[in-house]
């Protein structure tokens, strides 16, 4: 406890990093799907198994692994599974076989959302209540991190070096965030252990079955849009391949600032930013459907859409579910975890869907369609709030 009083930075800054690492493994492939498909002697469509089962791991483990090692010395299960993801590397590096690539990356998956459970609960935890969104927002620098910036990264290093110096720079970063969790995290006992029942129990509550639908729907709403955003402003937009990057690396900076902006909002006027968020995130879709071949328009509109993502696929996702499963947080983070990624796989394959039946150009209604039904439940999840207080209250 003591180190959680005086070094409460140093600790945020390693799980932040840690997040980086992991999201990095995940989704740093992305950029170098041509060279592994090369390299292996696989097509690209074969290659993207490397991210469509990494997601779909994370899915299934998502509500079960976290509870399973909920009752364990925080630490030591951080430090598994970094031990994990790193063995995961190391092979991804050396290996010559395409099955034990699946197989390095698999494994890491399933254990994925215990670090990122873990990251979010120790770092709300190290501060008061008040602050804990705060705390949790800078945890997410590192989620947008390695969603946005890892992608070029690594596609920088491979285009320059090599694949292998490209996994090299994956498996440095995890190396680092071992050896710092091993050096300067303390052991973190959990003190209260709850029952596997109690805590499977938040399950009975609706309000819990609305947030994550909801959070589905708005992690939907981004990646819909998102993961075929470059194609998008080739096609629509017309921008040219250097315009097109500089636009994607504007994007990225403002979702790590939507991360800080929303941490402050949730903390200061949380049933407000609820609505806010999703809202004004509605409007920059509509926007963009209308203008979309204007270039400047869509730059500086790319970067308030940036800010909108970052707040909405980190910060207040999480807390839509954290808030109402506060008494089981590291299940609670499961589901948060897990919900998202249903949520992206379902927003890409729709909004792939649109791009192959009615042009790339309307891919933004993905967005517009999953922003007004996250709505709907965000207003479901309002009443039943309320009206779970009003019925504590009557007590």
């Amino acid at each position: 406890m003591l180190f959680l009083l005086t070094n409460k930075k140093l600790l945020i800054f390693i799980l932040t990093v840690g997040v980086f690492g992991i999201l990095n493994t995940e989704m740093g492939v992305i950029g170098i799907l041509p060279t592994i498909a090369q390299n292996f002697n696989v097509t690209v469509t074969q290659a993207g198994l490397l991210v469509s089962l990494f997601a779909l791991g994370i899915a299934v483990s998502g509500p079960i692994l976290p509870l399973v090692f909920s009752g364990l010395d925080r630490r030591n299960v951080m430090l598994l599974v970094l031990g994990i993801f790193v063995v995961g590397n190391v092979v991804s590096i050396f290996t010559n076989s395409f099955t034990v690539l699946l197989i390095a990356r698999i494994i890491p998956a399933l254990f994925h959302p215990i670090y990122m459970s873990l990251a979010f609960t120790v770092a709300g935890s190290s501060v008061s209540q008040e602050e804990a969104p705060k705390a949790v927002a800078k945890v997410f620098i590192g989620v947008s991190a390695g969603m946005v910036a890892g992608v070029p990264i690594v596609s920088f290093i491979d285009n320059t070096f090599s694949y292998e110096m490209a996994m090299t720079f994956i498996a440095i970063v995890n190396i680092i965030v071992f050896v710092a969790t091993l050096l300067f995290v303390p052991s973190m006992p959990v003190k209260e252990k709850r029952s596997y029942g109690a805590q499977f129990s938040v399950l009975k509550r609706p309000v819990l079955w609305i947030s994550m639908i909801a959070v589905l729907l708005l992690n939907a709403s981004v990646f819909g849009v998102y993961s075929y955003v470059t194609e998008y402003l080739y096609a629509v937009t017309h921008m040219s391949p250097q315009w097109t990057s500089m636009t994607l690396l504007l994007f990225g900076g403002a979702n790590m600032l939507g991360n800080i902006i929303a941490g402050r909002v949730l903390t200061e006027y949380p049933v407000k930013a609820i609505i806010m968020f999703p809202l004004l995130l509605g409007i920059v879709y509509i926007v963009f459907f209308a203008i979309g071949e204007y270039r400047v328009p869509v730059t500086l509109l790319t970067i308030l859409w940036g800010v909108l993502a970052g707040g909405i696929m980190a910060n207040l996702n999480q807390y839509l579910i954290s808030s109402v499963a506060g008494d089981a947080p590291d299940f609670a983070n499961g589901l948060f975890v897990t919900s998202c990624n249903v949520g992206t796989t379902v927003g890409s394959a729709f909004g792939g869907l649109l791009l192959s039946t009615m042009g790339v150009e309307y891919v933004i209604l993905v967005g517009i369609f999953s922003v007004v039904l996250s709505l709907i439940m965000l207003l479901i999840r309002s009443y039943l709030s309320n009206s779970a207080k009003k019925w504590t209250a009557s007590l």
